[in-house]
Order: C-alpha cells, then structure tokens, then sequence
C-alpha cells in the first residue's frame, strides 16, 4: 500500500511546532521531574499453628517487579529473612515460607533429641522503607529470634540500594572518604555516649577489639540522618540493647558516595 504524504510546504507551522515540541520533552531539567519511587505492597507470613510448631510471622515490604530494581529489593530482603529463619541444615530455603518451615523442622529436630529441655521457639520480623530519595533506597529490617536460652536475639539490618544500577550496596561502597567517614563517626559516638575525645574508647565499659573504634555491621538511612547501629553484643553487652548514632546529613553528606540525593524528597 503506498502512502502519500503531504507536500512539507503546505504545512511549515505544524512541523515546526511538533519538532520544538519534542526539543522540549528532550531538554527538560531532571531536577524538574517528581523523583521516581519503588511500589510497594506490604507483605505477610505467618508459620503454622499446631502444638509442634514455633510462633513465626514474617512483615516486610514487597517491591513491584516491574523494574531490576524492584526484583533486586526483593532477592535481598528474601535472602536476608532466610539467613535469620534457616534453622535447617538440610532445607536449602529458596524463598520466605521455605524459610518458615525451615524454622520449624529445626525446632522439632530439637525436641526430638532434647524433648525434655525444648522450649517453644519464636521468630518476628519487620521491615519498611526507612529512607528513599532520588539516588537511594534504604529498607530497615528488624526481628527477634528465640530458640531457647536465657533471652532471645534481636537484630537490625538495613539494605541499602542504588536506585541507579538497581544493586545492594556493601557498606564500604556508600562512603566516598572512608577514613574521613570513621573520624567523624568516632567523634559523634563519644558525644553520645559521654566519652571523652582524650580517653580510650573503652573507658566506659565498650567492647571494641584491640581498644580501637569501627564502624558497626549495621548502617543506614533515615530522615533524620546517617544511622549507625551496633546490634547487641557487638561492643555492648546484651543488656546494653543496640547502641544507636545518628549524623545528620550537613555532616555526613561530604563523606557519602550518594549524597547529592540522600535528602530526602521536600
């Protein structure tokens, strides 16, 4: 089928105006546009109900898979949940309810051998979105895992995400100046706990190895700044609880890799 177009010169002002149209679908500022967030869909897992079975329940957000980055959210998340809930040596959990009834085959194994020393095990865990801006997402997970002894275990995690290349990023990718990054940290976790920038950072009870500051495993974003958390028994004893820092972003911006969009949206 041939098809006849127009003559160009019949309609010189609709060509131009479509063509100035598109130049500014193209040269439109970024910075103009609303930031681009992650769907999401809250999420719930509950284990069993049965008289051989642990108390189990599982609340996280669920990401839309729509794009990489939704996709790559929900892998760490569902990883993360199995590393805490895989009690199984032999399950091989794949996803969040194998994990549950991962929890559970651990628990009867252990009544099993043990049966009049078992207690009832106990797994919780909660995430949300704790910080998302233009170049970052962060989600908090926090849980409580008992299986037997004198207290439980709690635990927080934050996974962090660039929103750019739709990866988790390990902690040493999120600093631009590391060591600049430890000195300020240091500062601010003896303002906070009363330690004086001349005494050792022991001095008040802490656990650091070797009587030296670091970083704890556990850092993320929320609105009101950079968060560091050393979880329980990691420079503290279990009765301390986690021991929480926060800089605030004036502080912290000029050590972050991201932090040209770590404010979070106005």
């Amino acid at each position: 089928m041939k098809t006849t177009l127009a003559p160009i010169q019949e309609r010189p002002v609709r060509l131009l105006a479509r063509v100035f149209t598109a130049m500014l679908l193209i040269l439109v500022p970024a910075g103009c546009q609303e930031p681009e967030t992650l769907g999401f869909t809250p999420r719930e897992f509950l284990g069993q109900v049965c008289p051989d079975c642990p108390s189990v329940r599982v609340y996280v957000p669920e990401a839309s898979e729509e794009k990489a980055l939704g996709r790559a959210v929900n892998r760490s998340v569902r990883e993360e949940v199995i590393e805490w809930l895989d009690y199984d040596e032999v399950s091989g959990a794949s996803d969040i309810p194998e994990a549950i009834r991962a929890f559970g085959a651990g628990y009867r194994n252990l009544r099993e051998q043990f049966p009049d020393e078992a207690i009832g095990w106990e797994a919780t865990v909660e995430g949300v979105v704790a910080l998302e801006s233009d170049e970052l997402l962060s989600l908090k997970l926090d849980g409580y895992i008992f299986t037997g002894g004198a207290h439980g275990f709690t635990r927080t995690r934050y996974l962090n995400f660039d929103k750019k290349s739709a990866r988790e990023l390990d902690n040493r990718e999120l600093f631009r100046d590391l060591p600049g990054l430890e000195a300020l940290a240091e500062a601010a976790f003896r303002d906070s706990q009363g330690i004086a920038s001349d005494a050792e950072i022991n001095s008040t009870g802490f656990m650091f190895e070797d009587n030296q500051f670091r970083l704890p495993d556990t850092i993320g974003f929320e609105a009101e700044g950079l968060v560091l958390l050393y979880n329980p028994y990691e420079v503290a004893s279990y009765a301390d609880g986690p021991v929480r820092v926060v800089i605030p972003y004036a502080d912290a911006n000029p050590y972050l890799a991201l932090s040209a969009g770590m404010q979070p949206p106005a």
